[in-house]
């Protein structure tokens, strides 16, 4: 151990001993504090999960391919089906894309209200030979 040679009066620490120092002052409980810390997190975090939700979080429109043909230089086909609530119309977008994946056709298809799961099938004119053909995406009007 350290020694403070000094003053020679043998073995000393140099930091001192426990018994040197003051006592510490009691500490107030800390139980609030968490407390306080913990609904602030609460409330982040419920907040962040409805920002989410409203941002499409929780999609009300979806689209399926079943098949779709490309075989035509000039048009594709594709079969799909639309589930959405059924007291909502709504419009998808249907887009056929070529081998560098640019887009060669599009249209947008109208889906009325009435029936919640529904199967269309469309034809599209292409300005070149398209290689895939899908449902770019489906919103409630």
């Amino acid at each position: 151990m350290p020694t403070d040679e000094a003053g020679g009066q043998g073995t000393r620490p140099v930091l001192g001993t426990p018994d040197d120092f003051a006592p510490r002052p009691a500490r107030p409980a800390r139980l609030a504090g968490y407390i306080v810390i913990a609904l602030i997190v609460a409330v982040i975090a419920g907040g962040w999960g409805y920002v989410m939700l409203r941002a499409n979080g929780n999609p009300s429109v979806s689209a399926d391919v079943i098949t779709f043909d490309a075989s035509a230089a000039d048009s594709a086909a594709i079969t799909f089906t639309v589930h959405k609530p059924a007291d909502r119309a709504a419009m998808c977008r249907i887009q056929a894309l070529d081998t560098q994946h640019l887009e060669v056709g599009s249209r947008e298809v109208d889906i009325p209200k009435g029936r919640s799961d529904l199967e269309f099938t469309e034809r599209l004119r292409t300005s070149s030979q398209a290689t895939a053909v899908h449902v770019d995406y489906c919103d409630l009007v």
